[in-house]
């Protein structure tokens, strides 16, 4: 399965189905609708400020994933009756081999182990793709993203620097 097709759904601990697939252009509504659901404290933690606005060139950056060089996912659950995108992940060509990755789950999800499943999904496209190195910029204060990255299983280091842990993962 293409990295733009991909899909594939999971049952998280506490017994809930989530779908991890490919994000699709007419989801726009739907993940900013999410971003809307998500608390300031979580906005920063993600984007290193509390964005509720995004201008149409960033909304067109996020949404228009080539799935080569930018692939991302959505988590998708079943809440009151349909379908609704709770978290994504994403990950960004910066240099051959080596991708930037990034997350975001909704605050009344989070904890659910999302996170870790849609690392788990990012890492098995980057490693189909042939990359060899995911790295992150993390707040120090950002423990549910240091915890999915700690417990991927990957070999990671970490050097602080200006304020932000720069994490890289090895794929190797």
């Amino acid at each position: 399965m293409s990295a733009a097709s991909y899909s594939a759904t999971e049952t998280l601990g506490d017994g809930r189905q989530i779908e991890i697939r490919a994000l699709e252009k007419s989801d726009q509504a739907d993940v900013l609708a999410a971003v809307g659901r998500t608390s300031a404290a979580s906005l920063y933690r993600r984007f290193f400020a509390v964005r509720r606005d995004f201008s149409d060139r960033e909304i067109e950056f996020f949404l228009n994933a080539d799935f080569t060089n930018h692939v991302a996912l959505v988590a998708v659950m079943r809440q009151e009756g349909r379908h609704v995108i709770v978290g994504g992940g994403r990950y960004i060509v910066v240099r051959p081999g080596t991708a930037e990755l990034a997350f975001m789950v909704e605050d009344g999800c989070q904890g659910l182990g999302i996170g870790a499943v849609l690392m788990r999904h990012l890492v098995a496209l980057a490693r189909r793709a042939g990359l060899k190195q995911l790295i992150a910029e993390v707040l120090p204060e950002n423990l549910p993203m240091l915890k999915v990255l700690e417990e991927s299983g990957l070999a990671l280091t970490r050097k602080q620097e200006d304020g932000v842990l720069h994490v890289a993962l090895s794929l190797s």
